[in-house]
């Protein structure tokens, strides 16, 4: 950094709303405004704001792009009415989308965490102990805790990666039910639409999810828990 960048909003400098968009731009996953503070700490922090608010500006503007806040942090992303067309490019595999049953139960477990197997499948209806494999092993959802009942079965909630995935900003972001339901082409379980009490969990015991290497034992254990819960209705 110069020392020709100006400290007021008023004066802000292009140089560094130039960085701080490249910054956004370049990060793999939302740049949150802390990175931003740490990457660019030789700035004051209302100057890195400032450039920040202009460059939501700009994009408001942008015909293919736009600038938009998600999981507690900054992204730059193509317009959802391009999406299609973007597909096309990139060629997306059926494989990378969820299917039906796997939308309903993120749709659950979305709208009702934490939540354990046994209280989803009386929602759906159906056995779910594979789609919640599915949505461990994509990191769209992760062990919360246990509820306090006898078995501790584990509970489940949604993850960051879910926020980026439909780009919410947080879960307060999540729209009526029946609207995201339409939005992705899914029935919603009647179970879903009434209202449920939040649930008392325990923490998790050491070792019941760690990081890393430990982050698959957490996923197989999490499988064989669904799967000691069966109760023996049809899997999707």
């Amino acid at each position: 950094m110069t020392d020709e960048i100006p400290n007021s909003n008023e004066g802000l400098s292009a140089e560094l709303k130039a960085i701080v968009e490249a910054l956004i731009f370049a990060s793999p996953e939302p740049l949150t405004p802390r990175t931003l503070f740490k990457l660019l700490s030789d700035e004051p922090k209302e100057d890195v704001l400032a450039a920040v608010e202009a460059l939501k500006v700009d994009y408001d503007n942008r015909p293919g792009l736009q600038f938009v806040e998600v999981a507690g942090g900054y992204q730059i992303v193509t317009r959802p009415e391009l999406h299609e067309w973007v597909r096309r490019l990139f060629h997306e595999r059926s494989t990378q989308k969820l299917t039906a049953p796997g939308l309903e139960t993120l749709a659950v477990i979305a709208y009702r965490q934490p939540i354990t197997a046994i209280e989803i499948t009386e929602i759906r209806g159906v056995n779910t102990s594979g789609v919640l494999s599915t949505l461990l092993e994509r990191h769209l959802i992760k062990i919360v805790g246990r509820k306090n009942v006898v078995g501790r079965p584990f509970l489940y909630s949604t993850t960051k990666e879910f926020l980026i995935r439909f780009g919410l900003k947080d879960l307060g972001d999540l729209p009526r039910i029946e609207d995201m339901a339409d939005a992705l082409g899914f029935d919603p379980p009647a179970g879903l639409i009434e209202q449920m009490p939040m649930e008392e969990m325990l923490p998790l015991d050491e070792g019941d999810v760690a990081d890393g290497a430990a982050e698959d034992a957490a996923v197989d254990a999490a499988v064989a828990d669904i799967l000691a819960e069966d109760d023996g209705t049809t899997t999707d």
